[in-house]
Order: C-alpha cells, then structure tokens, then sequence
C-alpha cells in the first residue's frame, strides 16, 4: 500500500512538471502592415547572400586568375588579403544561414 501511494505521487508530481512545461506556441511577430517578421527577415537575408556569394565568387576567381599567373611559391599580400576577405563573406553568409 505504501509503494502504490508512493508511486502515485511520484506520476502525479512528473504530470504535474510536465503539463507546466509545456509551451504554448507564439503567434510569429507581425509588422504593421501584416506581414510576418519572420519571413521578411528570411528574405532579407537570401538577398544579402546571393550578393555575397556573388562576391565570393568574383573574388575566389581573382584569386585562381592570380595563383595560375604567378610562378611556383609566390604569394602577394594581394593574395592573402583576397583569402581573408572570402573568409569573412563565407562566415557571413554562415551566420546567417544558421540565424534560424
């Protein structure tokens, strides 16, 4: 008798806890002329990557262009400034795609 009391209160205690963790789903955020902020953050974001993937790509072939002219070991500080500069737009681009 004593176990079943025990038990019972323990099953009543874990439905408690779990019922008052449930969340309740929030309505998305609304701009003022309706719009959900969400999708429109969504899609500021897929424009401000598909300019800086085009970005990307115009830098990463200056840089081929710039590896294929050059002979055997040279690197120009021109060189590694392109590299850092396809680092940050790629970290960028990362950021974002991971926002949400």
């Amino acid at each position: 008798m004593r176990r079943f009391s025990l038990l019972s209160l323990v099953l009543a205690l874990a439905a408690w806890i779990g019922s008052s963790q449930v969340r309740k789903e929030e309505e998305p955020k609304r701009l003022p002329d309706g719009r959900s902020q969400t999708e429109e953050i969504l899609k500021a974001d897929h424009e401000r990557n598909l300019k800086d993937a085009g970005e990307l790509l115009k830098l990463a072939e200056d840089l081929k262009m710039e590896l294929e002219k050059n002979d055997r070991h040279v690197l120009s500080v021109g060189m590694l400034k392109k590299t850092e500069e396809i680092e940050k737009i790629s970290k960028r681009i990362r950021g974002r795609l991971k926002r949400f």
